[in-house]
């Protein structure tokens, strides 16, 4: 079972990590945007510091959710990320196919969350 969390925490941590280096090298091709995600896109253009910030949390977090020690942080870090890709998807997207994928990730980063519940208790008193 440690093997199997182990791999799932790579591969979700090496997601996150491309995405938020794509967000810096734009090296990922974009599929052509509706006009209503090209609304989205301005509006988060006119904010410079959003797309780095964003990109720089996923990295981070990415590279936290990898390491066992840094997991519990790594979940967290993530979880407003997450939580802004399912409110995307399941909102304005609404592909099935990334719904699923959002769906599957956000399930993984709660999943260990529960998880390491028991290291947050500190976070709560």
């Amino acid at each position: 079972m440690k093997i199997i969390k182990f791999i799932i925490s790579l591969l979700f941590g090496l997601m996150f990590i491309n995405a938020g280096l794509n967000k810096f090298l734009n090296y990922m091709p974009m599929p052509k945007p509706t006009p209503e995600q090209m609304k989205i896109f301005e509006a988060f253009n006119q904010l410079h510091w959003l797309m780095p910030l964003v990109g720089a949390v996923e990295v981070i977090g990415g590279l936290l959710f990898i390491f066992p020690k840094t997991r519990a942080l790594g979940s967290i870090v993530i979880l407003p990320v997450m939580a802004g890709i399912i409110l995307h998807v399941f909102t304005i997207d609404k592909s099935p196919m990334n719904m699923s994928i959002a769906g599957i990730l956000f399930l993984i980063n709660l999943g260990m969350i529960f998880d390491n519940k028991e290291k947050y208790k500190a976070l709560l008193k």
